[in-house]
């Protein structure tokens, strides 16, 4: 498509330019594929012009090509197109092309059809539409409203004074440069914090959850820049449980490690199995927050905080709990790092060539060329983790009750649950700040449990005749069926719990 048009009045040559020219653009594709598209075009102008015939003529100029021509040779001309490059034959064509719904036919289709016709293959097979970015009050952003937020400001800071001193810079009259003063005193009162390049790139991948729009709010970028300092702080803090003498092993054997390692190891696991996935099918915003879970719930609050007694002194009895521990601290922070490193690219960089490199692996010069992390089938444990949840709402419990500064009590009268949280009492006393924490027996009630029981038996027998009755397979569905059965199993557990209470 030819971008530029010149008419001829009467002898005299003017380049068409403003209103005309945008009469021709938005009609221009109404016309693309009729052969009397210009001469049409014409005759439209002569009409708005109040032009004779014989009077104008309406002339394309044969050197000027739109913008988007140029744009749709992209795929193509950087890897040395029209030359039948070595970078042409590795690169051409690529996967995934990420843009904006609202240039999909002046940008895409162009590309489509120029690498079809000119390369005999389209250029990309999925195309990712990312959400359009409005201000923190879902307002279009606009210089005459004075809220355009420049990417660079976020990144580096500005004070309230350097985002009014750009209106001035603009076009705008007097009227509007002092609404968009105001509403910059409002929305940014403090200017903006330097937030650096990872969290607003972090923040923006966020957002991808709103697919039309993002209604972007500096504070949450300056909330992720706030988390980037913490990963600092817990790469630091794990520099110096390892030490300069570690060498990280070349492989493991989780089910020789203390409970609270092979339970990070089996979470990572599964942050980073929904990591991979999300990224394949394109869901952006719930691979980052699997990412930023497992950081922030899994490893800083609870491992990091489990694995503390471990190093608190030279006890002997933790001498290969601290071995394990290291050991499960460095495959964290290494599968972490380069597990993020897509969404914090320079952070993650910086910290993960501070990590000591592998025993028997050459290092590799940047993370950026690492492999990035799959599972590892043998890592998962569910009943590790299980075991997990429950003493994660104990301790939640026990914090909760804690404000009230009094003693705290839990009814253990459930055998597993006794035992699960006799097994771990180091885990919850130091998850729960605790001072002490004491499981006594207590000696269970005969008669309670002889009135429990015969109530139990007495449902178990009219479980059983109705199970037995003639004709049950027959009459009752397969779901009844089922249900009956679970039911049947739950009061034989029961039964069996409570012998051994008595």
């Amino acid at each position: 498509m030819i971008g530029a048009f010149r008419g001829n009045f009467g002898g005299v040559t003017v380049f068409l330019r403003g209103t005309l020219l945008r009469v021709i653009s938005r009609n221009i594709l109404e016309y693309l594929m009729h052969d009397g598209w210009l001469q049409e075009m014409r005759k439209r102008l002569m009409h708005r012009l109040v032009i004779y015939e014989g009077k104008f003529q309406l002339i394309q100029d044969p050197d000027v090509l739109d913008t988007w021509f140029s744009s749709g040779l992209f795929p193509m001309s950087v890897l040395g197109w029209p030359d039948d490059t070595e970078d042409l034959k590795a690169f051409y064509p690529t996967s995934v092309l990420e843009t904006g719904h609202d240039i999909l036919f002046f940008w895409v289709a162009r590309m489509v059809m120029l690498g079809m016709t000119l390369a005999g293959n389209i250029p990309f097979t999925k195309v990712y539409l990312h959400p359009m970015i409005r201000d923190a009050h879902g307002r279009k952003m606009s210089k005459s409203l004075g809220n355009v937020i420049d990417p660079v400001d976020v990144i580096n800071g500005v004070t309230l004074e350097g985002l009014q001193k750009k209106l001035l810079e603009g076009n705008l009259d007097a009227k509007e440069v002092a609404s968009s003063e105001e509403g910059l005193k409002k929305d940014f009162p403090n200017g903006i914090e330097e937030c650096g390049a990872d969290a607003l790139r972090f923040a923006l991948v966020s957002y991808t959850a709103q697919h039309d729009k993002i209604n972007l709010d500096v504070q949450r970028v300056e909330g992720y820049s706030i988390w980037c300092n913490k990963l600092w702080n817990v790469v630091r803090f794990a520099l110096s449980i390892l030490g300069d003498e570690y060498v990280p092993p070349s492989s493991v054997n989780p089910n020789v490690f203390p409970f609270s390692c092979q339970w990070i190891l089996s979470v990572l696991n599964k942050a980073i199995s929904k990591t991979v996935l999300s990224l394949e099918s394109c869901e952006l915003s719930d691979a980052a927050t699997a990412v930023h879970a497992w950081w922030q719930y899994q490893l800083c609050d609870v491992f990091i905080e489990a694995i503390k007694p471990y190093f608190s002194g030279n006890d002997p009895k933790f001498v290969s709990e601290r071995g394990f521990a290291r050991d499960t601290l460095w495959l964290c922070l290494d599968n972490g790092l380069r597990l993020l490193h897509p969404f914090m690219p320079f952070v993650t960089e910086e910290l993960w060539q501070r990590l000591p490199s592998s025993g028997g692996h050459k290092r590799a010069t940047s993370i950026m060329i690492c492999e990035y992390p799959s599972a590892i089938e043998y890592w998962t444990n569910e009943r590790v983790e299980s075991e997990m949840n429950l003493i994660e709402s104990l301790v939640k419990s026990l914090r909760s009750l804690a404000k009230e500064s009094r003693e705290s009590f839990c009814d253990l009268s459930q055998i597993l649950v006794r035992q699960i949280i006799c097994s771990h009492q180091l885990e919850i006393e130091t998850l729960a700040y605790l001072s002490s924490l004491t499981v006594p027996r207590v000696k269970a009630d005969p008669e309670k449990i002889r009135e429990k029981m015969e109530k139990l038996i007495l449902q178990r027998e009219n479980l059983r005749l109705m199970i037995s009755a003639p004709g049950y397979q027959e009459k009752t569905s397969e779901k009844i069926q089922e249900s009956n059965a679970h039911k049947l199993a739950s009061l034989e557990k029961q039964m069996k719990s409570l012998k051994m209470q008595s």
